[in-house]
């Protein structure tokens, strides 16, 4: 930005007028801790802080950063995996925080649908359900700190896209605010519209880049009333593969969850949590945590229908070893051990994580062919790989040789290493984001390897929409290398 210091003295003037002492900062104290993303991969730096407290007032802010050319970068909880909602080193840009608009504006358990602010961190939305004998049925393991505009803007996944999908079939409505600072309502909920594009779904998972989320109508189910969770030892992620289509042929809809964790990933989880225990007495070289529901209270029948599967597993030789939680704490632990992969894999050392996908039929063949594929190509790495079975989504972490230094791996041999993942996925017919997003750390990855005429849509909307690309530069969008 080429702006006059007299201009931008005016602007952050007005900023401060508009959002008051509690909305808008200028002193680095106040947001030094937003400039680095959650991995400490990224770090940046900001002209201010902005921190609206409504949709009104994030569009008067964005109407003042159009008006002075001032870039903006949204962010929610923080807590993204791919650089999205960190800024870059020119300390140009307005941090736009979501986490004061914060409120539930309404949760109707008849018509199964909420409004939530951005602000609203997912596991308190999850609360919020519960009470009303509802649920939102998306978790994942930062649902402590991921908000709701964040999982809309990255199209977040989780643990239960098997049954339900992504945030983008969770999205009944959206309310946004576009660059030139008009709000877009697209709040009310129909069955039926067929009044052009579906713009809601233009913003999803757009990463902040064409608009900024302010609200949301989500869809919501009954609270679950019986709930079957179990650990299974496999010796083969093939086998995994196997049991899975028998455990969905047996039970159908109740079965929700299907995550698939290696003996590695379990060793460095049970190396990080000192209370932790392994839930099979023998190691396995790929484990199971499976979770079926119900909406009646026969958790018996769910029991026994997961139990004889089981049985039948282990005779048809799919499974060493079982066990299934006896009750609710015991469920929540075996959830604990799952949710607990990156940070303990992230304890180890430097590593490069891929979230990617592949097309579910594949994902055994594709783990088995590669894994020991960039072991060898990449002397010392060590590949775990892990996540949701029934959607093909992979995490693809693949560890420095020992003695690797921390900041220094990642940016020489590591992105090397990325480059071949991504290059393997993509012959394999999979995408190099699966449910993280693009942000800032695959944005020249996806520039590489995208369908040329996908990128030319892709840019062609950004212009339309963000003509000054003041709406999180550098994110998402590859620049063009015309």
């Amino acid at each position: 930005m080429t702006k006059h210091p007299e201009t931008i003295d005016s602007f952050l003037s007005k900023a401060a007028n508009l959002l008051g002492e509690k909305g808008f900062s200028t002193d680095p104290a106040d947001f030094d801790v937003w400039l680095t993303d959650w991995r400490g991969r990224y770090s940046g730096k900001a002209r201010a802080l902005a921190s609206p407290a409504s949709t009104n007032e994030v569009a008067g802010l964005v109407q003042l950063c159009a008006q002075y050319g001032v870039p903006i970068v949204p962010q929610g909880g923080n807590s993204g995996m791919a650089g999205g909602a960190t800024p870059d080193e020119s300390g140009t840009a307005v941090i736009l925080s979501l986490r004061r608009m914060n409120a539930v504006r309404s949760l109707d358990a008849i018509s199964q649908m909420a409004i939530c602010d951005a602000g609203v961190i997912l596991q308190n939305f999850h609360d919020a359900a519960d009470a009303a004998g509802m649920r939102f049925p998306l978790t994942l393991g930062g649902k402590g700190s991921a908000t709701i505009g964040g999982l809309v803007s990255t199209n977040a996944g989780g643990t239960q896209v098997l049954r339900h999908g992504t945030m983008r079939a969770q999205v009944l409505g959206i309310e946004a605010v576009l660059a030139d600072g008009q709000i877009f309502d697209g709040l009310t909920a129909l069955k039926k519209d067929n009044r052009g594009f579906d713009l809601k779904q233009l913003l999803i998972g757009s990463e902040g880049t064409l608009g900024i989320v302010t609200a949301a109508t989500l869809k919501l189910q009954p609270a679950p009333r019986s709930r079957v969770t179990a650990w299974v030892g496999l010796p083969s992620i093939t086998k995994a593969r196997a049991l899975l289509q028998k455990v969905d042929r047996a039970i159908g809809e109740p079965l929700e969850g299907f995550e698939v964790v290696p003996a590695h990933c379990l060793d460095s989880v049970l190396a990080l949590l000192p209370d932790a225990r392994s839930p099979l007495a023998g190691r396995h070289e790929w484990n199971a945590l499976i979770e079926c529901v119900g909406h009646d209270d026969d958790d018996d029948s769910l029991r026994e229908a997961l139990e004889n599967v089981l049985a039948q597993a282990v005779e048809d030789d799919l499974v060493e070893d079982a066990m299934i939680a006896a009750n609710e704490k015991q469920a929540e632990d075996l959830w604990t051990l799952r949710d607990s992969i990156s940070a303990a894999e992230r304890a180890l050392g430097p590593a490069m994580q891929h979230d990617i996908s592949v097309p579910v039929e594949k994902m055994p063949e594709f783990i088995m062919a590669t894994l020991p594929l960039i072991e060898e190509e990449f002397a010392g790495t060590t590949v775990a790989a892990f996540g949701h079975l029934g959607d093909g989504n992979v995490h693809f972490h693949v560890l420095a040789p020992d003695g690797a230094v921390a900041g220094e791996w990642e940016e020489g041999p590591g992105k090397t290493v990325s480059a071949r993942v991504y290059d393997l996925v993509t012959q394999w017919g999979g995408s190099i984001s699966a449910e993280h997003g693009i942000g800032q750390m695959k944005v020249d990855e996806l520039g590489r390897l995208a369908d040329p005429a996908a990128l030319s849509m892709m840019r062609a909307v950004k212009q339309a929409l963000d003509p000054q690309n003041l709406l999180n530069p550098g994110k998402l969008v590859p620049q063009s290398t015309d």
